[in-house]
């Protein structure tokens, strides 16, 4: 399986997630985000880069519970809610925007 981005394919699991990790840049998200008819602002791209930074701390996907308070404490409570993060990304805020930003499934997201 794979993405097909500026004329070269990266490959994806059978869920659309990034196979190599160092594959990912902006138009492969931007790809991604477009199957699935969501257009990309900066409010996604504030939470794709906080999570590209997590995991670059943590090495781990965070889980959504974790995800949303530390949006809040980086970005402030009225961005640090699920209400929030479900409209920007409503197939699931850990599940989406972790694959948005090429990073693995987050552990304990179904």
């Amino acid at each position: 399986m794979g993405i097909e981005v500026n004329g070269k394919v990266y490959e994806t699991d059978e869920e659309g997630y990034l196979a190599n990790l160092n594959d990912w840049n902006p138009d492969v998200a931007t790809a991604m985000a477009k199957d699935e008819d969501v257009d990309l602002n900066e409010s996604h791209w504030e939470v794709i880069n906080f999570l590209r930074e997590y995991y670059e701390e943590y090495q781990i996907a965070p889980a959504v519970r974790v995800l949303t308070k530390a949006i809040g404490k980086r970005l402030g409570p009225d961005k640090g809610n699920s209400k929030y993060l479900y409209e920007l990304f409503p197939y699931g805020p850990g599940k989406q925007a972790c694959k948005y930003a090429g990073l693995p499934k987050p552990t304990g997201c179904v």
